[in-house]
């Protein structure tokens, strides 16, 4: 992993994942060193890291893929130390201004950098944790759940009744969306690979479909919704599955095309949309404490829960996003930090 950093005795410091360049192999960009905790000002808040999780947004702000993404990551290399959004912790300090935590609170919600031992956030992105959930259990949580409630809830007004497919249904976003879209009475069908069509099963999907044996967008099943999660069908065979009036939101996608990544369909289905009866679009996830809050209900009420496939500890986080660039995972990973 490398020499940590040396840094001053006086500063108090931590341990937390490096990234100093861009780089799609994650064994060659992140390593763990020794830096100093974050400071934090008005309006902000400290949180001890219990566990953080990665997704393949961790991939794409590592490798700095599609170029589209660097206006926002560094054009050069990273702005930030690290990659990581998630976390599940104890709050440590608040800043001036901050209501509603406390130091010893336990939340969990986003921040940057969230691949250390502290990170520093808004109020307005964290929410105290289920109490259901472990730390671990609750970092897998934040970016990815708040994804899929938002394309099944707010985009694709999924309601009760209706045919909604789902792909990607076996990924950290995809087994959140079949559990929503389930909740709300919809008639589910999903699809996954073949080791993962169980999993999938016990989350509420009414119909499992392997993708690997089966093309169901070619058969006579139309759709009110389809949930496009991190796929690379064509725009026009999604439609084609569809009903007149129906809705696709796409999530994401996956290419290898450096400079777009994929989102040529999702620009050509905004593009598109207002030309047919069809409503076809996609969105940018947005990471704020009322959809937490709208999460934390929906787990309490034993209507969501995370479905975690292990738990890596955070000096085995390039182990971590390497596991998951090789397909075969089942919901999410964690990564654990020490209580201490």
């Amino acid at each position: 992993m490398g020499e940590p950093i040396v840094t001053s005795s006086e500063t108090r410091t931590m341990v937390a994942v490096v990234q100093e360049r861009y780089g799609a192999r994650p064994e060659t960009v992140l390593r763990t060193a020794r830096l100093p905790r974050p400071g934090i000002g008005p309006g902000e808040v400290l949180v001890r890291v219990r566990a953080s999780s990665v997704d393949r947004g961790t991939w794409h702000m590592m490798a700095g893929l599609p170029y589209a993404v660097r206006p926002v990551s560094g054009l050069r290399g990273p702005k930030l130390p690290n990659p990581g959004r998630n976390i599940a912790g104890v709050v440590e300090a608040v800043g001036p201004d901050v209501t509603g935590f406390a130091p010893g609170d336990e939340v969990y919600g986003t921040a940057v950098a969230a691949f250390a031992e502290y990170a520093a956030t808004r109020p307005d992105r964290i929410a105290p944790k289920p109490a259901a959930l472990t730390f671990e259990e609750a970092a897998t949580v934040p970016v990815s759940a708040l994804t899929a409630l938002q394309a099944v809830r707010d985009k694709g007004k999924v309601q009760q009744g209706q045919q909604v497919l789902i792909t990607g249904a076996a990924g950290g976003v995809g087994t959140f969306a079949v559990q929503l879209a389930h909740g709300l009475g919809a008639h589910v069908t999903a699809l996954a690979s073949t080791p993962k069509l169980d999993t999938v099963r016990t989350l509420g999907a009414d119909h499992v479909i392997d993708y690997t044996r089966e093309d169901v967008l070619a058969g006579p099943q139309r759709y009110d919704t389809i949930i496009d999660i991190a796929g690379n069908r064509a725009l026009r065979d999604l439609r084609r599955a569809l009903t007149p009036h129906g809705r696709l939101v796409i999530t994401g996608g996956e290419t290898n095309g450096p400079w777009l990544g994929g989102t040529d369909r999702q620009l050509r289905a905004q593009m598109l949309s207002p030309f047919t009866s069809q409503h076809l679009g996609t969105f940018i996830a947005s990471e704020h404490a009322d959809g937490l809050r709208d999460l934390t209900a929906l787990i309490d009420a034993g209507t969501l829960s995370p479905v975690v496939d292990r738990a890596y500890p955070l000096a085995e986080t390039a182990a971590a996003v390497r596991h998951l660039l090789e397909g075969r995972v089942t919901g999410k990973l964690a990564l654990a930090l020490p209580s201490e």
